[in-house]
């Protein structure tokens, strides 16, 4: 300064944080921990229906969690029955895996980040005893913030191998839902559930799933035991993860009663959404 006079002091103001996928991710299992279908986690308001805003900036892929997870988190909070959300991965022909049942991974990494995003928003994760029996996987969250509080395997016949991880690993409480008696497996509970048609009674199982706090329910996998669900008219929600590949042969993701003509196909509202290279549809099948 020419005459002397002390500077003028300066306020160095830092630039608010930019809101990325893992800080949304956190502000949405504040909301999920709440337990209420509407409410606020700093700078993130969740409305009854679902929507939501954000004050600041976020990144876009911060913005595709709000999408996806915020309307769950809602709907969670006012269920009056379990309810469930299927989730498979698949090819785009249609495929889970190979067959033989190689399916490590079809999907890519933020796909398998969504696999465990929910399974950590869930109450309860569920899979079939075929699944368990060929994939031995441990159905928890490992690749985010968060916890597996129920995993339920679906083996009606009681032909779930015992030695598998989810029976063994003791990471999370594990429930084995059969229509008969068999083997006890240290270290897991086991719930009879009466038959319907020659399967297990979804029904049966859901109502004591929700006398036990279950509100969302995640179902894994695999292909049988999501068709099942969906041919029950048991799914509110079907995530379909589709990878840019094509198997050519192998399991496929459903297989419902057929149909005659295309006027009787499930043409549902749907949501896309990407993750990664991959694509995420999500159709609404229940209220």
């Amino acid at each position: 300064m020419q005459d002397g006079s002390a500077p003028t002091p300066v306020t160095i103001r830092s630039a608010p944080r930019t809101i990325d996928g893992t800080d949304a991710w956190n502000l949405v299992r504040q909301l999920l921990a709440a337990g209420t279908p509407d409410g606020r986690a700093g700078p993130l308001a969740l409305a009854n229906d679902g929507g939501w805003q954000c004050a600041g900036k976020y990144t876009p892929e911060a913005e595709s969690v709000f999408e996806i997870f915020l309307p769950l988190v809602a709907a969670r909070a006012k269920a009056r029955r379990t309810m469930i959300v299927a989730l498979l991965g698949q090819s785009l022909d249609g495929r889970i895996a190979t067959l033989s049942g190689h399916s490590h991974y079809v999907n890519c990494d933020a796909a398998l980040l969504h696999l465990h995003r929910m399974r950590a928003l869930a109450d309860a994760v569920i899979v079939g005893a075929g699944t368990v029996a060929l994939d031995d996987p441990q159905l928890t969250v490992r690749r985010c913030e968060g916890t597996t509080r129920l995993r339920v395997v679906v083996d009606p016949d009681a032909r779930a191998p015992a030695d598998r991880k989810v029976f063994a690993d003791g990471r999370a409480p594990t429930l084995l839902a059969r229509c008969r008696s068999g083997d006890p497996v240290a270290g897991t509970e086991t719930m009879l559930v009466p038959r319907k048609d020659d399967a297990m009674d979804l029904d049966a199982l859901l109502d004591r799933l929700y006398a036990r706090g279950v509100r969302l329910a995640l179902v894994e996998g695999g292909g049988r035991t999501v068709s099942h669900f969906m041919t029950t008219g048991r799914v509110d929600r079907l995530q379909l993860a589709v990878a840019p590949m094509v198997i050519g042969s192998g399991r496929p993701s459903i297989a419902l009663p057929p149909i005659e003509r295309l006027d009787d196909a499930l043409r549902p509202p749907t949501r896309r959404f990407a993750l990664g290279a991959d694509t995420l549809f999500e159709c609404r099948l229940g209220d």
